[in-house]
């Protein structure tokens, strides 16, 4: 077995089927390659969808300890798991975003979250729960300026604001932010880019005009981060890019950005044959083996978040070389076409990582599966354990690489 080899195989668990490896020092460098481009300005590190596949409870601790003082979720779920999981109200705020009528609101207001609100009926819910909990609310108000998701459109805009701040006079609640979210941030040029500024600044002097002053005025993601920087205002939202992926990729590859991703996938073989020409692979045979060879079985599939679309597309790395899924990806399993090759049965097959070892990345596999590497990473499972490495606090209780696990099949899943 040679060198380079041996190197490889160490960074697979002994005795692991597969393993997602999330270099924590990675997931620092980027925040801090962030923070470089914007200056003093805020970052709220967004953990929503489980960090983007990444384990929430532990990015978020490794955000925290690395100087970031406010998280964003999606879902109220998703922020108070975070509280259960040991972020405290001293450490960062939290922000939610994603509200249903009859929400969690009681257990929002107890947990010290920051609510965003979109329109009445959720302004309402809330100060109902304000009363019966005696607890005030910290509110960010969203404003639909182009996107035509959450948020509140333009004409019912001037009625919510002044809502807001009767119920901040009352003692009720505080307004603290005002926010929107980008369309096509990722499009440079797109027309609706500056319409949507235009209309965030619309937004904003109504929302002065009625007396509110917010802490955090905020509209970036992660593209209007690394590209305009007229979005910065006093806080960006960075998602993607936190986690070493660019936003962008038509624009530049992450390292053009400073960047460097976070997960690695990898996996081990379950078998490698050798089998004949006109041998069919997986289900429908949409593959045949043009001529003797070997194929190798990896053990990840759909059920752990390897994109059925990525049949006959999908690439992967063994023994250094780029292989391609042949044939259909399964539930459990997936077949590449070794082309001769023998490797061990338990040689590591690297599906995807940083490509500094010259693997395929997340960006290569949402080409190849004609998405985005946002799915990619988002939609690795809970039957994948997560390694962490890198980490500030190296004691930090080891059970919270399995915690991952659980949130995702319950509160985040």
């Amino acid at each position: 077995m040679t060198t380079a080899k041996t190197t490889v195989m160490a960074t697979l668990t002994e005795g692991a089927r597969a393993e997602a490896t999330i270099d924590l020092a990675a997931l620092r460098g980027n925040l801090d390659a962030l923070r470089e481009r914007i200056g003093g300005t805020t970052v709220m590190a967004a953990v929503k969808a489980d960090a983007y596949g990444h384990g929430a409870v532990r990015c978020a601790r490794e955000a925290v300890a690395a100087g970031i003082g406010w998280l964003g979720t999606a879902t109220p779920e998703e922020a108070l798991a975070l509280r259960a999981g040991g972020i405290r109200p001293d450490q960062a705020r939290i922000l939610c975003w994603l509200w249903t009528p009859g929400g969690p609101w009681h257990e929002a207001l107890f947990a010290d979250l920051d609510i965003s609100v979109s329109g009445r009926w959720a302004l309402d819910e809330l100060l109902a729960a304000v009363r019966a909990t005696g607890l005030p609310a910290r509110v960010h108000l969203k404003a639909d300026t182009g996107l035509g998701r959450n948020g509140c459109q333009p004409h019912d805009w001037p009625e919510l604001v002044a809502a807001a701040r009767r119920a901040e006079l009352d003692g009720l609640l505080t307004v603290v932010g005002v926010w929107s979210h980008f369309a096509a941030a990722d499009e440079p040029g797109h027309p609706s880019i500056q319409a949507q500024l235009d209309a965030f600044h619309v937004a904003l002097a109504v929302a002065e005009a009625a007396g509110l002053r917010p802490e955090v005025r905020h509209l970036a993601n992660s593209p209007a981060t690394l590209l305009l920087p007229q979005s910065h205002f006093d806080m960006v939202r960075t998602g993607l890019a936190m986690y070493g992926l660019s936003p962008v990729p038509e624009v530049g590859s992450p390292a053009d950005f400073g960047l460097r991703p976070v997960m690695s996938l990898t996996a081990r073989l379950a078998l490698v044959k050798h089998v004949p020409g006109g041998h069919g692979v997986s289900y429908g045979h949409h593959y045949t083996t043009p001529g003797p060879t070997t194929l190798g079985l990896v053990p990840l599939g759909y059920g752990d978040g390897i994109p059925r679309h990525a049949s006959g597309i999908g690439p992967v790395q063994v023994e250094g070389k780029w292989r391609t899924v042949a044939g259909r990806v399964a539930m459990d399993q997936f077949v590449v076409d070794l082309g001769g090759d023998t490797p061990e049965i338990g040689d590591e097959v690297l599906v995807f990582g940083n490509g500094e070892r010259g693997e395929p990345t997340a960006e290569d596999w949402g080409r190849a599966c004609g998405t985005i590497s946002y799915e990619i990473v988002t939609r690795i499972g809970a039957r994948v354990p997560r390694r962490y490495i890198g980490s500030l606090d190296e004691g930090l209780d080891a059970g919270l690489d399995g915690l991952r696990g659980g949130l995702h099949g319950g509160l985040l899943g």
